[in-house]
């Protein structure tokens, strides 16, 4: 960032990036790095990021063929369509001067300290000499990652990462609406949200938990990430004149803006939260929500009234009250495999080689709001 600029980050979905059969379309890349072009003109950083990989490996590898659903084969895709992708990047930004650069990573890259800070180095690095960082995820060697989903997750990370004060999810619609614009003629843009809640997620099309993909409701996800980082979010059409321009100005009717909240997340947190897909839940009596969320308790085993799943030691899981509603997420210092050993028990009834907390505070969030 120079001067008194800010750091941007854009992403652009597969849809708006490819033809409808895959192949790569040029126009919307070369507007985009317009778009990107004139922000910059402006005094302003900007970190691309960018999906498709896979839709553009498809259509070379057996064009008009079907999108395949195992994922070593979702991989080697990945791997035929990513040069081919960057390649269309690096030519768009070449015709306006610009140098781009390739940065891969994945969902772990957020959640071991080195790695992350590595990451930011090389990011800011690269605006700091004035290229257009251009990041995907690096499915091609991460088995875990490619069912991470689309990139809208990602891109959330990486704005807490740079540190962004802004992020803008580029799709093919205007942004977020009332109900489905296609199945109700009365459906509105909604220009501004102070909250994402159960209402406005059935708006999306689905619940905005961490398991969400693709859609609008991915879109949530990464919105109340970015929420949670502290980083202003605006959802809006990729195909719309100046769209970059307009969302850092803040111009009302760009798209759907998102307003950040009080208090950010530090980067292991948020990667708890929505980095990592949860194995199991557990239960906690309302004794034990109260002291998770008013006094920033460690959950202990005394409050846990239901284990489900089958997760093991380090595994993520969610954390519901009595209701259900699952309130905070967190890694877990026991398995299920022992819960009748320590559910529901006080420390002093724990056998010794066993933990005195379930999850310890200090790999705990809550998902409630301010």
């Amino acid at each position: 960032m120079t001067g008194d600029g800010v750091i941007v980050v854009v992403k652009i979905g597969t849809s708006s990036v490819t033809t409808p059969a895959g192949g790569i379309h040029a126009e919307p890349i070369s507007k985009l790095a317009g778009d990107v072009a004139a922000v910059r003109e402006l005094g302003h950083s900007v970190v691309l990021v960018t999906s498709g990989a896979v839709a553009v490996g498809v259509a070379a590898l057996t064009p008009g063929g079907t999108r395949p659903a195992d994922p070593v084969t979702l991989q080697a895709l990945s791997s035929i369509g990513q040069h081919r992708l960057m390649a269309a990047y690096d030519a768009a930004f070449a015709a306006l001067g610009l140098l781009a650069g390739q940065v891969l990573l994945a969902p772990p890259d957020f959640g071991h300290r080195q790695r992350y800070l590595h990451a930011r180095e090389t990011l800011l690095r690269l605006l700091e000499l004035g290229v257009v960082p251009v990041v995907n995820e690096n499915d091609a060697i991460a088995d875990d990652e490619i069912r991470f989903g689309d990139n809208d997750r990602l891109a959330a990370l990486v704005a807490h990462l740079v540190r962004a004060d802004l992020l803008v999810l580029l799709t093919d619609t205007p942004g977020l609406f009332s109900a489905d614009p296609k199945l109700d003629d009365d459906a509105t843009l909604i220009e501004s949200v102070f909250e994402i809640d159960h209402e406005l997620a059935a708006a999306a099309g689905g619940p905005a938990s961490d398991s969400a993909r693709g859609g609008m409701a991915s879109k949530l996800v990464a919105a109340k990430m970015a929420a949670f980082s502290g980083v202003r979010t605006v959802i809006a059409a990729a195909d719309r004149p100046a769209v970059l321009r307009d969302a850092v100005a803040g111009d009302p009717g760009v798209g759907t803006a998102f307003l950040p909240r009080r208090r950010s997340l530090p980067a292991r947190k948020l990667w708890i939260a929505f980095a990592r897909k949860p194995s199991g839940r557990l239960v906690v009596d309302e004794g034990a929500r109260r002291a998770l969320i008013e006094r920033g308790t460690s959950l202990l085993p005394a409050g846990v009234r239901e284990v489900v799943g089958g997760f093991l030691e380090d595994d993520a899981v969610e954390v519901s009250g009595p209701d259900g509603i699952v309130f905070a997420k967190g890694i877990v210092r026991v398995g299920a495999a022992r819960s009748a050993e320590w559910l529901g028990r006080r420390t002093f009834e724990l056998p010794a080689d066993l933990p005195d907390e379930v999850i310890h505070r200090d790999d705990l969030v809550l998902l409630t709001d301010d």
